[in-house]
């Protein structure tokens, strides 16, 4: 039988720590260690495990080969597991410590992260987070990559190999501007918008996303604006531009430009989006990943009431 290397802790933080960063210099200074030390200790690593894990070129740091995005992968689950064992062999089993990194979609995070933060720094004050705001497929990538170990995100874009827990629904709704002749109505059938102009949210999986909404109603209305901008939307519908289909509801119809605007219920039978927690079905799910997840289905029921959401009462989800 051959031996298996005599890899350390160690260098397995100095590893993970300088494919975070992709600089022996800036992984030192995180690691308050002399730079040749952490570079001494992965090239040690990489000699004992057989392979190269970076790429390194002069003056613009480091790549991680393909080798080494599997190695950080595993070596990041091994390390996480690895908290949760001594925390549990110092008696702490059940309190929820250490680091996590979470991405969150750029249209969730005014309407769900800052209570999200707050839930877990209040039943979890041992647990450091820190957040990505990223479009669609940003969060996919960085969930493969491993940059993050879990992410808050519309079901949308997200491909194979990732699990997702669902922990809320959110139905499209329609806003107008004050005044429009449909405002009146309890519930908007898209057919009577289907020659008014539109303002799009226009972000990648989004814009397919509403499109697609539409379509079920058999309507394509003229767009006549974009944006990559929640608000914004909502300023150009509350200054008459158009009406527009979001799914995320504030809690009061006022815009940042002192306009307002008008949310009805849709009355078709148009698909809703799934708000997920989703991590690789490949990691290993740590204690942190599932307090996230409790936390965010919490956070988003509680949303979704504040918003007077129809389709929810404030006693099931």
């Amino acid at each position: 039988m051959s031996r298996r290397p005599d890899v350390t802790l160690t260098q397995l933080r100095y590893f993970v720590e300088a494919a975070s960063t992709l600089s022996m210099t800036r992984a030192a200074e995180e690691l308050r260690v002399a730079q040749s030390a952490v570079s001494a200790s992965i090239a040690q690593l990489e000699k004992q495990v057989g392979t190269p894990l970076f790429l390194r070129r002069h003056a613009r740091g480091l790549v991680l080969t393909a080798a080494g995005e599997a190695f950080l992968r595993d070596v990041r689950g091994l390390l996480d597991h690895l908290g949760e064992v001594l925390d549990a062999a110092r008696g702490r089993g059940d309190e929820v410590r250490g680091r996590i990194t979470l991405a969150c979609m750029v249209t969730l995070v005014p309407f769900l992260l800052p209570s999200l933060l707050a839930e877990l720094s209040e039943h979890c004050p041992g647990l450091a987070v820190e957040v990505l705001e990223l479009e669609a497929a940003a969060v996919s990538a960085a969930l493969r990559s491993g940059t993050v170990e879990v992410a808050v995100t519309y079901d949308l874009g997200l491909g194979p190999g990732v699990t997702r827990e669902v922990v809320a629904h959110a139905p499209p709704y329609v806003i107008l501007p004050p005044g429009h002749r449909l405002a009146g109505t309890a519930q908007v059938r898209l057919i009577d918008l289907a020659d008014e102009p539109m303002v799009l949210l226009d972000l990648p999986h989004s814009r397919e996303y509403f499109r697609d909404v539409l379509a079920t109603a058999g309507v394509s209305p003229p767009v006549a604006y974009r944006s990559h901008s929640v608000e914004a939307v909502r300023g150009m519908v509350a200054r008459g531009l158009g009406f527009s289909v979001l799914n995320q509801r504030p809690t009061h119809g006022d815009t940042y430009t002192g306009g307002t605007v008008e949310s009805r219920p849709i009355a078709d039978d148009v698909p809703a989006l799934s708000v997920v927690v989703a991590w690789m079905e490949s990691a290993r799910r740590t204690a942190r990943a599932r307090a996230v997840t409790d936390a965010a289905r919490e956070v988003a029921h509680r949303h979704r009431v504040a918003a007077g959401d129809p389709s929810v009462d404030d006693g099931d989800d």
